[in-house]
């Protein structure tokens, strides 16, 4: 993998007493965050060959307003994930050469300090709707990413 782009799902309604979590989906604000990035990265013509995306209703919607038509890869692991977890899913993907991954926090920008600072508690904060885009000269190891886009969504 050369390219990483770590996006968090966009503004999701309040949790519910008896609800369960995975089944909140996004706030007509998280849509527009959702097209706001999608329109990002086809303004930066970014392409990528894997998307990666927690199976929750908030990041499947992400995915679907930011990404267009792309099939996600739906994945179990990037729920409730720990840095620790998304790297080794991560490392699996040495197969192509870009990988978009949709989760959530704190695990996303845990993610980010550990590929770019080579430490997880070192962050910063992701909003919702966030991107991060890392590079990778070599390997993909801690402490080797280079970040070359950190963007929000406007308001």
């Amino acid at each position: 993998m050369r390219e990483l782009i770590l996006l968090r799902h966009a503004e999701a309604e309040a949790g519910r007493d008896g609800k369960d979590d995975r089944e909140r989906k996004l706030t007509e604000h998280g849509q527009r965050e959702s097209r706001a990035a999608g329109a990002w990265l086809a303004e930066h013509k970014i392409k990528y060959d894997r998307v990666l995306c927690s199976p929750s209703a908030r990041t499947r919607e992400t995915a679907a307003l930011a990404l267009g038509q792309v099939e996600p890869l739906y994945e179990e692991a990037i729920y409730d994930a720990t840095p620790g977890d998304l790297y080794e899913l991560l490392d699996q993907q040495s197969d192509v050469e870009r990988v978009v991954l949709v989760g959530h926090n704190p695990g996303i920008e845990q993610l980010v300090a550990f590929l770019v600072e080579g430490r997880s508690e070192d962050y910063r904060g992701m909003p919702p709707g966030g991107m991060a885009r890392l590079a990778f000269d070599g390997n993909f190891e801690p402490g080797k990413a280079k970040l070359e886009t950190f963007w929000s969504p406007p308001n």
